[in-house]
């Protein structure tokens, strides 16, 4: 683990007018110029020939240099550049098969942000000031920066409901190992309870997308009503945008709060590897999963384990704690999802679905740990089996 950990810290800021401007015109450019740098690279791979980030580079030089992008000079060249990287990176993971072809962005649809370098802004007595801007960012300063730290890169952005946040990627020194303990905890995700635990403990599920439904969809059926590209349409679709940021900001910050908790108490904790990608495609339940966020929640809590020097481990999508007795091993037939609570013919034991689970996934967890398996659970080991698997046809008689 690295002695500091870099970390962003997000705030909300409101622009002038001036600065909204300029800031608009800084998120048009860096569109085109991703797109214009993507379609020249597209075009070279088609016939056989390689552009890197210093060839991409050379062309937004020469741009500039043309009457039809001469306005590209108006905004700070910083933010250019770094879309420039950006898009070297995206092909760095395609080659590397950890991502798909990248796309064109959108000028509706695509997040507008910008990113700035330490050449691109000012940050002093707390005070930030962008390239190309004459005075400071009013930013809300919701909790102080580490003290004596400098932000090594600013990302501006604006969402879809039209608020402006600025993001500062610092080091943070507060940010060391825990005391290491001997506590390890087995996570099940549902959906009638977010979080169910082995120690027995059941974390209800919040559905914050139920509490804002019907002002939800009375926004969604006004917007639809409304003329195409009118103001009266734009204005409408802030407002439904204004109520999913509500809903996706408490989602957040009971995410936060429960996997910060999750790794103080604990040294090792098990989940299931879920492919909610997969899961999302039965309709009955998409919404409820989606609102669930069983995709975030595992993201937060893999690397503040990291951050905090804890473990978490993944076990095989295909183990089957639901239906394995945590207390004899005998696994049993099929249990559709209504099955709530049944009892283990062998040993007699009635089990809650959901608690049990839990437990063998901390069983198998520890098993996953003791074979040496990662975070990432293996699909296949040299023996035509997953670590977890291999627990498994252990324990049943």
């Amino acid at each position: 683990m690295p002695t500091h950990v870099k970390r962003a810290f997000k705030y909300r800021f409101y622009p002038t007018d001036e600065q909204a401007a300029e800031l608009s015109r800084t998120f048009g450019c860096v569109r085109m110029v991703y797109n214009m740098a993507l379609a020249a690279r597209t075009e070279a791979w088609a016939r056989q020939e390689r552009v890197n980030y210093n060839a991409t580079s050379a062309m937004l030089t020469a741009w500039k240099k043309t009457e039809d992008l001469a306005f590209l000079n108006e905004v700070s060249s910083v933010p250019l550049q770094q879309c420039l990287r950006h898009l070297q990176a995206a092909f760095t993971n395609f080659f590397g098969k950890r991502a798909r072809y990248p796309r064109f962005k959108s000028k509706k649809k695509s997040r507008r942000s910008a990113e700035y370098t330490t050449s691109g802004f000012r940050f002093r007595d707390g005070k930030l000031t962008l390239a190309k801007m004459a005075v400071p960012l009013d930013i809300v300063w919701s909790r102080p920066l580490p003290e004596g730290v400098k932000p090594s890169t600013v990302t501006v952005s604006q969402d879809a409901a039209g608020r402006w946040y600025v993001s500062m990627l610092c080091e943070d020194p507060a940010v060391t190992p825990l005391p290491v303990t001997d506590t390890a905890v087995g996570v099940d995700v549902g959906l009638d309870h977010l979080l169910i635990l082995s120690t027995g403990e059941k974390i209800a599920n919040p559905r914050h997308e139920r509490r804002d439904r019907a002002r939800l969809a009375l926004a969604q059926r006004r917007l639809a009503k409304k003329t195409k590209g009118s103001a009266n349409r734009a204005k409408a679709r802030r407002k439904v945008a204004k109520i999913h940021a509500r809903i996706a900001d408490r989602r957040r910050d009971g995410l936060h709060k429960l996997t910060t908790r999750l790794v103080r108490e604990n040294q090792t904790i098990v989940i299931e590897d879920l492919t909610v990608r997969n899961m999302v495609k039965n309709r009955s339940l998409a919404r409820a999963i989606s609102d669930a966020a069983w995709s975030e929640f595992r993201n937060l809590l893999e690397y503040k384990a990291q951050w905090y020097g804890r473990e978490v481990i993944a076990v095989d999508r295909f183990f089957p704690s639901s239906k394995l007795c945590s207390t004899c091993g005998t696994l049993q037939g099929k249990m559709p999802l209504h099955v709530r609570t049944w009892t283990c013919d062998s040993c007699g034991t009635t089990h809650d679905r959901d608690g049990n689970a839990a437990k063998n996934l901390l069983a198998a967890g520890r098993a996953v740990s003791a074979c040496g398996a990662g975070v990432r659970p293996q699909r296949s080991s040299p023996g035509g089996q997953s670590a977890t698997k291999q627990e498994v046809s252990r324990r049943e008689p």
